[in-house]
C-alpha cells in the first residue's frame, strides 16, 4: 500500500448537487426507509430544543435551527470551535481511548497491539520527556548550526520529511493528474509560520498585533536552543517570512488546477528552475522518479532567489525556530506550553491545551502513524456492517438522483451530458474502512523514546513510498483512517470516501426519520459526489484524468453560475471588515448547494409519490432542511473564525447552514417571503447541479 504522499488534496467535508428538474417517481433502486427504533437525537433525529423559534427562518436559518443551543453553549477551554463535528470527534476519541486502555492493560500482545502500547506509553511518559528537554531534536539543531553554504541549506530542506523542520521549497508524492495510474513528485512553495500570507501582508492593527506577538514568540522559542539575543533574530525571521509570503500565490489561485498543472521531466528541472541544487535536494528525499509537477512555477523561482539572496545565518535561525515549533508537541512541557501560548491562545483563542491523552490519540490516528492499526479494532468494535450496507444503498440513491438531475439540466448540451454520466457511473464509493489494511511488518517502537518513534514511523512510510514510486498507483489506499470524522473526494481515482466514524448521529442514524438522514448524510454523500463536478473537480474525467470534457459553451454556462455563487458567499461578513472568500471556498460551496439539491431529489424519490408524515408538527421538508442546518451548528472563537476566513477552504458553519436559500423547496417549507433577510429572487438562486 502506498503510504507517503503529499498532504492529501482531498475535497472537503461535505455536500453537493443543485436542482433543475423535478424528481421522477420511478421504480428504480430507490427504497423507502422507515425507523426501526428510537433515534438518538430527539424523537426522530433532530434536536428541536436547539431551535430559536423567535428567529424567522428567512432571516437567519442557522440561528432558527440552532440559536438556543448557540446562545447557551459555553465554549470548553480547550476548544476554538465546537459543533456537530466536534461532538462526534470527541465520541471517536473516547472510543479510541477505550481501545488503547484495553491494549495497555493486557499482556501477550500481538505485534500491532505492542506498537500501539509502546507509542502511547512513550507519549504519556511526561517525566522522561521533561527530563530530555530539546535533546531529542538536538541532532537536527546541530545540522542546522553546521550549515555553511546553500548546498548545506539545501540538504536540510530536502530532509524535512524526517525532521519536521520547514522549507520554502517542499515536495512529495502524489498522483499523475494526466495518468492517475502513475505517481509523480509534486514541488510546491511553503514555509510560513502564520496561517496565511495575508497575516504578513495585510496592514491593519489586528494583523500588526499578531506579527508583533509572533516576534515575541519566536524570541522565546529560540531561547530553548540557547540563543540569547533572540529579538533581533526573530525580527529577521519575520522579515524573511514576509518575503516568502510576497512570493506565494493567494489561496484562490493555488486551488486552480489549470494553473497548478505544470509537468516537467526531472532531467529538465535544473534548466527551467536554475540556481538550486535539485540533485542534492532529491538525494535527501531518496526519490529518483523522472516525472515531476511544479504546482507554483513563479513562487518556486521566487523561493530559489531567496535561498540565494538571504544570509545563511537568517536561514539557520528560521530553521531552528521551525524545528522547535513544529516538534514542540513531542518535547518537554515548557517547550510545548510556550508554543501553545502563541498558536493556541494568541492565534486561535484557545484558553488551555487539550488533555495530553487526546493529543496522543490524534498523533496515533494519522494515516502515516498507527491510525490503521487502531482503525482495524475500531471498526470491529464500533462499526456495524449493517451501517455499511445502508450507506451503500444511500450512495446508489444519490447516484440515481444526480443522474436524473443531469438529464434535466437546461444549460448543458447532450454531448457534455454523455461525459457527465460516464463520470457519475464511474464514481467508486469507499465506505467505513479499507478492503486492504495497512501492515506494519518489521516496525518496532520504544515505550520511552517518543521522538525516536515518530522518526521510525516517518522512515517506515517513506521507505515504502520510495520503494514503490515507479509502480502502479495503489487504489486500495485511504487518505483517512476509519476513526476520523470527515469524508473526501479524490479526483485522481474518481472516488468518494466515508470513514466509519462519520456514519453516526447527527450525520447518519439508521433509526432516524428518512428526511433527517437524507438532509444530513444524504447531503454529505451529495457534497462529495459534487466535488467531482465543482469548479475544479469538473476538470477531471471519469478515469480521473485532468482534461476538458466539456463543450466551450457548456463550460462558460457553468462558470457563470459558479461566479454567481462566489459573489453570493463573498457578501457574508462574520467579522467586521473580514468576509468569506467566495472564490477560495467555491468548490465547497458548490458542494453544499449542489449536494443539498441532490439529497432533496433522492429524498423525494424515496417517498415513492407518498406524502411525508408530519412529526411533532414538523413536515418532511422542514425535517430535511433542519437536519442540514444542525449538521453545521458550531460556535467559534473570533480568532479561529479569522483563521478560517483567511486560511480555510470552507465557509464557516453559520454560512454553510444558509445554503438552502438557493432551493425553492426551502422557501415553501418555511414560508420565506420577500423582505426576509435571506430571501433571494428566483433568478438569483444558484442552481448548478
Amino acid at each position: 500500500m502506498k503510504k507517503s504522499l503529499i498532504a492529501i488534496a482531498l475535497a472537503g467535508t461535505f455536500l453537493t448537487a443543485c436542482g433543475q428538474s423535478d424528481p421522477k417517481q420511478t421504480n428504480s433502486t430507490i427504497v423507502e426507509a422507515t425507523p426501526a427504533a428510537k433515534a438518538e437525537l430527539g424523537e426522530f433525529g433532530i434536536d428541536l430544543t436547539a431551535r430559536n423559534e423567535a428567529v424567522k427562518p428567512g432571516d437567519d436559518f442557522f440561528m432558527y435551527a440552532s440559536g438556543t443551543w448557540y446562545d447557551n453553549f459555553e465554549m470548553p477551554a480547550d476548544k476554538t470551535r465546537y459543533g456537530a463535528f466536534t461532538q462526534l470527534a470527541e465520541r471517536s476519541e473516547d472510543q479510541v481511548k477505550a481501545i488503547i486502555d484495553d491494549i495497555t492493560s493486557r499482556q501477550n500482545l500481538t505485534p500491532e497491539e505492542q506498537l500501539i502500547a509502546n507509542f502511547y506509553n512513550a507519549y504519556m511518559d511526561t517525566d522522561t520527556i521533561n527530563k530530555l528537554g530539546v535533546s531529542p531534536i538536538q541532532a537536527t539543531l546541530d545540522q542546522i548550526n553546521a550549515i555553511k553554504n546553500t548546498d548545506d541549506l539545501t540538504k536540510v530542506f530536502g530532509n524535512v520529511w524526517l525532521t519536521n523542520a520547514d522549507s520554502p521549497i517542499s515536495g512529495g508524492m502524489w498522483f499523475n493528474r494526466l495518468g492517475p495510474d502513475q505517481y509523480e513528485f509534486t514541488i510546491g512553495a511553503g514555509g510560513l509560520g502564520l496561517p496565511d500570507r495575508s497575516y504578513y501582508l495585510e496592514d491593519s492593527e489586528r494583523f500588526s498585533h499578531i506579527r508583533s506577538a509572533y516576534v515575541s514568540h519566536i524570541t522565546e522559542m529560540l531561547a530553548f536552543a540557547g540563543i540569547k539575543d533572540g529579538q533581533a533574530r526573530a525580527e529577521a525571521i519575520l522579515a524573511l517570512e514576509t518575503q516568502i509570503a510576497q512570493g506565494q500565490w493567494p489561496r484562490e489561485k493555488r486551488r486552480d488546477r489549470d494553473l497548478t498543472l505544470n509537468q516537467i521531466k526531472r532531467a529538465d528541472l535544473a534548466k527551467e528552475y536554475p540556481n538550486f541544487n535539485w540533485d542534492l535536494f532529491f538525494e535527501q528525499t531518496g526519490y529518483s522518479i523522472p516525472q515531476l509537477n511544479v504546482s507554483q512555477p513563479e513562487p518556486i523561482k521566487a523561493m530559489i532567489a531567496l535561498v540565494n539572496q538571504q544570509p545563511i545565518n537568517v536561514w539557520q535561525d528560521y530553521l531552528t525556530y521551525h524545528t522547535l515549533s513544529n516538534n514542540a508537541g513531542l518535547l518537554a512541557e515548557e517547550v510545548f506550553n510556550a508554543n501553545f501560548a502563541f498558536y493556541g491562545k494568541e492565534l486561535d483563542g484557545q484558553e488551555e491545551p487539550r488533555p495530553r491523552w487526546k493529543r496522543a490519540v490524534d498523533e496515533m490516528s494519522a494515516t502515516e502513524s498507527l491510525g490503521f492499526a487502531i482503525g482495524k479494532v475500531y471498526v470491529e468494535r464500533y462499526f456495524p456492517e449493517s451501517s455499511k450496507a445502508k450507506m451503500a444503498d444511500l450512495v446508489e440513491n444519490l447516484r440515481t438522483a444526480l443522474g436524473q438531475r443531469i438529464d434535466g439540466l437546461d444549460w448543458m448540451s447532450g454531448d457534455t451530458k454523455v461525459n457527465a454520466h460516464a463520470k457519475l457511473a464511474a464514481f467508486k464509493p469507499k465506505i467505513g474502512y479499507p478492503d486492504v489494511w495497512q501492515t506494519f511488518d518489521g516496525l518496532t517502537l520504544s515505550n520511552q523514546d517518543l521522538v525516536g518513534n515518530i522518526h521510525k514511523l516517518r522512515q517506515y512510510f517513506h521507505a515504502d513510498s520510495v520503494a514503490t514510486e515507479l509502480e502502479k498507483t495503489d487504489r486500495n489506499r485511504w487518505g483517512m483512517t476509519p476513526q476520523y470524522v470527515n469524508a473526501y473526494y479524490n479526483s485522481s481515482f474518481n472516488e468518494i470516501v466515508f470513514p466509519a466514524a462519520i456514519l453516526q448521529p447527527p450525520f447518519f442514524d439508521p433509526n432516524a426519520d428518512p428526511a433527517v438522514n437524507y438532509g444530513s448524510i444524504g447531503a454529505v454523500i451529495g457534497h462529495e459526489m459534487g466535488h467531482g463536478f465543482d469548479d475544479q473537480g469538473s476538470k477531471s474525467d471519469a478515469n480521473g484524468i485532468q482534461r476538458n470534457w466539456w463543450t466551450d459553451a457548456d463550460r462558460a454556462a457553468f462558470e457563470a453560475k459558479a461566479d454567481q455563487l462566489a459573489a453570493q458567499y463573498s457578501l457574508y461578513e462574520p467579522i467586521t471588515g473580514h468576509f468569506v472568500n467566495g472564490r477560495n471556498s467555491l468548490g465547497e460551496n458548490i458542494g453544499d448547494v449542489g449536494g443539498l439539491s441532490m439529497a432533496y431529489h433522492a429524498y423525494q424519490l424515496s417517498l415513492n409519490g407518498k406524502e411525508a408524515p408530519v412529526i411533532n408538527g414538523v413536515t418532511g421538508d422542514q425535517r430535511f432542511f433542519l437536519a442540514w442546518a444542525q449538521v453545521w451548528k458550531e460556535k467559534r472563537t473570533e480568532q479561529s473564525m479569522l483563521s478560517q476566513l483567511k486560511a480555510g477552504t470552507h465557509a464557516p458553519g453559520h454560512y454553510r447552514a444558509l445554503a438552502p436559500r438557493n432551493h425553492d423547496a426551502w422557501y415553501k417549507a418555511f414560508d420565506v417571503k420577500p423582505g426576509d433577510k435571506l430571501y433571494l429572487p428566483e433568478d438569483e438562486r444558484v442552481r448548478i447541479w
